[in-house]
């Protein structure tokens, strides 16, 4: 959504044998995107057209800018290697958009520019390094309101519109605050979130040719309010993070999870439930129900977060964070912050 704007962001996780380290990032930009392919790389992005490389898992980090993104904010940042990573842009009209990158960011390649004024996208995901999706702010067509949404199969080289978007609600959107609004699992599922008027969750399971919806209960109505992230570990279980970005510390319910794809949405006992930019499950490829969190004034670890318990916290000032397959999590935020945490193994 146009209307997010950088605010402080506190980190939180678990009770673990090791503490959180910060890790030198050698640049004070505002870091607003994370990705990490494998324990030893990742990849930051964020404002002024920068982004990060680290292929040592974090001892160093090599900050660098895409020609001519200067004016940028790279809100999304998918990696798949070393080499290999995509970029994300949000912002109105032409700011809005995606860069590639083949060769450890020697060179970047200028995918896809919105050339609609009042478009707005906020984040994209990949199932793989070829096939991928985006999904923007509704904007008007033939005078109904419908969800931008543009896919590639070719890695990028042709990202086409989606012809069945699904329709919007006036004063509904998608918010580009940690790159996670949206999110995709085996070769075609795909689900995306939305907050403003309504706080709903769209799937599909044939990678955007048709859509189902479903409500949910995170709070919504103003435009600071509703769902901010979205993270499955399976076909069948998700969950969803948000809340009101003004109102930080406003008790939830905040943060909800699916058994059943998508199509009912509990929301969690655990307390207290305060705004969230972003979730990440923190033992991926397993059973665990853990999450990681991060938010305003509150971020947090949960073994599970379907069980009432109180969340562990840590305080640091952080955006999005990414959990890697090995299980450690890389966090970033404002002024060049990176932190690493291993969650519990």
């Amino acid at each position: 959504m146009r209307f997010y704007f950088l605010i402080p962001i506190f980190f939180a996780t678990t009770l673990l044998s090791q503490n959180p380290t910060q890790q030198k990032s050698n640049t004070t930009e505002n870091l607003r995107g994370v990705s990490t392919p494998s324990d030893k790389i990742a990849w930051a992005s964020g404002t002024h057209g920068t982004y990060l490389r680290t292929t040592d898992g974090g001892i160093s980090w090599q900050p660098a800018q895409v020609p001519g993104a200067g004016a940028l904010d790279f809100r999304d940042v998918e990696a798949f290697t070393a080499d290999l990573a995509y970029l994300l842009s949000a912002g109105p009209g032409e700011q809005s958009r995606i860069y590639k990158t083949i060769n450890a960011g020697k060179s970047w390649t200028l995918q896809f520019t919105n050339q609609n004024p009042k478009g707005f996208f906020d984040c994209m995901a990949f199932w793989d390094e070829n096939h991928g999706i985006a999904v923007g702010d509704p904007v008007a067509d033939n005078s109904k309101l419908k969800f931008e949404l543009i896919a590639t199969d070719d890695g990028g080289k042709n990202w086409i519109p989606l012809p069945n978007a699904p329709p919007a609600v006036e004063g509904e959107g998608a918010f580009a605050a940690s790159g996670t609004c949206i999110a995709v699992q085996g070769a075609a599922n795909v689900w995306f979130a939305s907050g403003g008027k309504a706080a709903r969750v769209f799937h599909s399971t044939n990678a955007g040719k048709t859509w189902t919806m479903a409500n949910t209960s995170i709070i919504h109505g103003p435009d600071s309010t509703g769902i901010f992230s979205i993270a499955f570990r399976d076909p069948m279980h998700g969950a969803i993070a948000g809340g009101d970005y003004k109102h930080p510390d406003q008790d939830g319910p905040n943060l909800a999870f699916t058994s059943d794809a998508g199509l009912t949405w509990a929301p969690s006992p655990v307390s207290p439930q305060k705004y969230s930019s972003a979730v990440a499950f923190a033992k991926p490829h397993s059973q665990s129900a853990a999450v990681v969190l991060v938010g305003t004034s509150q971020a947090a670890y949960e073994d599970d977060i379907a069980q009432k318990s109180p969340l562990k916290s840590w305080d640091w000032n952080l955006n999005a964070v990414s959990v890697g397959p090995g299980g450690d999590a890389i966090a970033v935020g404002p002024k060049g912050l990176i932190v690493k945490i291993p969650t519990a193994r």
